[in-house]
């Protein structure tokens, strides 16, 4: 009955305004905000709004926020709408209703782990997460409905029911001056890059209907059923097909990163550029991103003066005017020859050139083994050839040139088109392919494609069918016949034109990927390789690698005397003891820690009428020889008596005690096993999960407070967010040229500036290039005569009276 009075009040008379915050109407979004701008949305003619800039801030009023969660408080059921095209990899949050660090409501997504993630306020009074395997950032639109009913989670993507969970109930007892944020979770972190489009929350468990009216039906029909797997199977192996290309594709980006790669294009063993032109034959060519693109050249015809007559000359496509010769009342082109007989008989031979028939030195004809009757007499020589005779041997076959061939006559030779090629002019001398596919001249049959070929064509069996013969393809079963695509351990079933893989018990996935399942999730980065088989990373043991393995107190680590062992989920490390600091080497096992000279650093607290003698890991305060001291210590411009104990003003953590003119002061002791111990002093003894921070290769849990370096960034964990900052590097000085080597983070003077990453450049001086041309330092220019020689002017050393100057290359 609830659901059907539900379903009457979306599709029937709209939503109550009661029930409904429209997220993107009550934050006004239509104003300028920075970093966000309209653009298309989902729907045609619709609106929705890009998210890009990472220095936004889309945060609602306190007005605005107070009426918007009126409406919200007391719920415990309720939907949230959003559509969204979320950038590839982008982790950001979409909403996010919090109170300090309080969240009541936050839903985010990230493309770097493809989860969906939701946190609320639970009626124990604790923030609740709720972590759904799914990626929503591959740049495509999704509609997102998420419903929370009292215990009853279910999450909908693109109107399917992806996931269905029993979890702790909501709280909406939100206080006053709880803040709305839309596209972020604060100013610094959580920042959503992509377009976002109808977020609303609507006061009702069946919300999403509003978004997906179809699934208002209570019960399927079979047709629906079997329609909805078949498409949810054809989609699964398109998403495996998509994810295994944008592997290799980001791989081969990776292996390209940084360098500008031109598309060339290979003809005939040529090599051209890109967007470069060229005449091939009778065609005009261009080479467009590494692909030939062709086109007949046209030809228009030549308009030739007197004494002049249109005809092709060796490499010419198009006819051109060549003059002519008149020769007992016929034209005759140059080059033509014609033979003639006098009046006794003799053959004379004349050939056309410069306009006039000139006579050609006859020389003695060759002696023919072939009958008198099977002998021909030429127009064009003085010699007869024998029926049959080669002429395209004697050098015409050269006027054939582009996919023609010569074909003998039996008074000459001709161009003669190869099968599957069309003339571009009349004399066949060249030609082109002809397209059988597209002008229907093939003989493909059913369950084929053509495929154009240069001078023919041939059919291409469609996915999921075998040959017969050349022309023709039948069905066939690919689970049979090994065939598929399925994964090993998935099940292969035949269905017309082609199959489904399904995944066997104990495995999830699509069916061509298929994933062992482990009975809860494989924790601190280990993998399930089989049904309920976990195979843990180094330094984590247990059934679901959820022990970390304390090298520490296992003894499997020895540190140096100065250093102490510290625990790290997964591994370990060698801690300087208080009074002692790295030299810079970082040796593992301590070895690198050296002494801190309290005296000398001015590091120490020892009274007016004491005297510092510096110590193996401390120092001493010592009263002079023939003086009484009083025991007594100045701290901060304040004097503290012998034996005060006292906690300083700036660090709750820290106590202090003043032991005969020496002050001494310390962390307090961390006890973990106490139950009232200050977990603001003591990060490490946080035991909530949501304290600790996730390293983003997955492998590796950090505690509450523990700080590591990453990439010369120096992080921490703070309360389940990571901070990053800058490694901080001490300042060069005068120093003219620097570099940072390999595996370091900060810079290194050097005196070679070819070695140089950075060069102080002076404009006042300068190079003179191999012309003679004077250079500023630091400009650079092409080397003359070459397109890859980089010359740059660097100034190498410099002296009382001049400053002398090189090139690099």
């Amino acid at each position: 009955m609830l659901r059907l009075t539900v379903a009457f009040l979306l599709s029937g008379f709209g939503i109550d305004p009661s029930l409904r915050i429209d997220v993107f109407e009550d934050l006004n979004i239509e104003e300028s905000y920075a970093g966000v701008s309209q653009v298309q949305g989902f729907h045609n003619e619709s609106t929705a709004f890009l998210f890009k800039d990472m220095w936004r801030s889309v945060r609602a009023s306190a007005g605005v926020s107070e009426r918007m969660l009126q409406k919200l408080r007391g719920r415990v059921e309720f939907t949230l709408l959003l559509t969204l095209k979320q950038d590839k990899f982008n982790s950001g949050v979409m909403l996010s209703i919090h109170h300090g660090e309080q969240r009541y409501l936050e839903l985010e997504s990230s493309g770097q782990r493809s989860e969906v993630r939701l946190h609320y306020w639970t009626a124990e009074r604790r923030t609740h997460s709720e972590v759904f395997p799914y990626s929503l950032a591959d740049g495509r639109w999704h509609r997102v409905a998420l419903s929370l009913s009292a215990s009853q989670l279910v999450l909908y993507v693109d109107c399917s029911r992806i996931y269905e969970r029993l979890v702790e109930t909501p709280s909406m007892d939100v206080p006053a001056g709880t803040t709305v944020w839309l596209g972020q979770r604060n100013n610094a972190h959580g920042f959503f890059k992509g377009v976002m489009q109808d977020v609303q929350l609507l006061l009702m468990p069946q919300g999403y209907i509003s978004q997906c009216p179809d699934l208002n039906r209570t019960c399927p029909t079979c047709n629906d059923f079997h329609g909805l797997v078949q498409k949810i199977m054809e989609l699964q192996d398109i998403l495996a097909k998509t994810s295994g290309k944008l592997a290799r594709a980001e791989e081969r980006m990776r292996a390209l990163d940084g360098c500008y790669c031109e598309r060339t294009c290979s003809l005939n063993g040529e090599i051209y550029r890109d967007e470069e032109v060229w005449i091939d034959g009778c065609k005009n060519c261009t080479c467009l991103n590494g692909t030939v693109e062709c086109e007949s050249i046209f030809c228009p015809a030549p308009q030739c003066p007197p004494n002049t007559a249109p005809a092709y000359i060796p490499g010419a496509c198009c006819k051109e005017c060549q003059s002519v010769c008149l020769f007992r009342g016929r034209v005759y082109v140059e080059g033509d020859r014609k033979s003639v007989r006098d009046s006794t008989g003799t053959c004379l031979l004349f050939e056309c050139r410069n306009r006039s028939m000139r006579r050609v030195e006859s020389t003695s004809c060759p002696e023919l083994t072939c009958p008198e009757s099977e002998q021909i007499t030429l127009t064009d020589r003085c010699c007869k050839v024998c029926r049959g005779h080669d002429f395209c041997a004697e050098g015409y076959s050269s006027s054939c040139v582009e996919n023609s061939e010569c074909v003998n006559l039996e008074a000459g030779a001709c161009c003669s088109c190869r099968d599957g090629y069309r003339a571009l002019r009349d004399d066949s001398a060249y030609c082109q392919d002809v397209d059988e596919c597209a002008e229907g001249k093939h003989y493909c049959r059913e369950n084929t494609v053509c495929v154009n070929t240069p001078g023919s064509f041939m059919c291409v069996c469609q996915t999921g069918y075998i040959r017969i013969d050349d022309y023709s393809c039948t069905e066939h079963d690919e689970c049979i016949s090994g065939l598929h695509r399925c994964d090993e351990n998935a099940l292969c079933f035949n269905m017309v034109g082609g199959h489904s893989c399904t995944c066997k018990p104990g495995y999830v996935g699509n069916g061509t990927v298929c994933r062992a399942q482990c009975d809860g999730l494989c924790h601190n980065g280990g993998s399930c390789v089989a049904p309920d088989t976990c195979i843990c990373q180094q330094g984590f043991t247990g059934r679901r690698c959820e022990t970390d393995i304390d090298e520490c107190s296992d003894g499997f680590v020895e540190c140096d005397s100065r250093a102490t062992c510290v625990n790290l989920p997964g591994w370990y490390h060698c801690e300087c003891r208080d009074g002692y600091h790295d030299n810079g080497m970082f040796s593992a096992n301590g070895e690198s820690c050296e002494d801190i000279d309290e005296c000398e650093t001015g590091r120490h607290n020892c009274a007016n009428d004491t005297v510092c003698f510096n110590m193996d890991g401390g120092y001493d305060c010592r009263c002079p020889h023939g003086k009484n001291c009083t025991g007594d210590c100045v701290h901060e411009g304040k004097v503290k008596h012998n034996r005060q104990i006292w906690v300083l003003d700036d660090d709750r953590c820290s106590v202090c005690s003043c032991q005969t003119g020496l002050v001494m002061c310390r962390r307090m002791v961390c006890d973990c096993e106490n139950p009232t111990v200050d977990v603001s002093c003591c990060p490490e003894c946080d035991p909530r999960l949501t304290s600790q921070c996730l390293h983003q290769n997955g492998l590796l849990t950090y505690n509450n407070g523990d700080t590591w370096v990453e990439n010369c960034q120096q992080c921490q964990c703070m309360r389940g967010e990571v901070d990053c900052w800058p490694v901080p590097c001490a300042a060069v000085l005068d120093c003219e040229f620097l570099v940072v080597p390999e595996g370091e983070c900060c810079p290194h003077c050097v005196s070679d500036p070819c070695q140089a990453d950075t060069v102080r450049n002076d404009i006042t001086k300068t190079c003179v290039d191999e012309y003679g041309i004077t250079r500023f330092s630091g400009s650079a220019w092409t080397k003359h005569g070459t397109e890859c020689s980089l010359c740059q002017c660097k100034v190498t050393r410099q002296s009382s009276d001049a400053s002398v100057n090189d090139m690099f290359f």
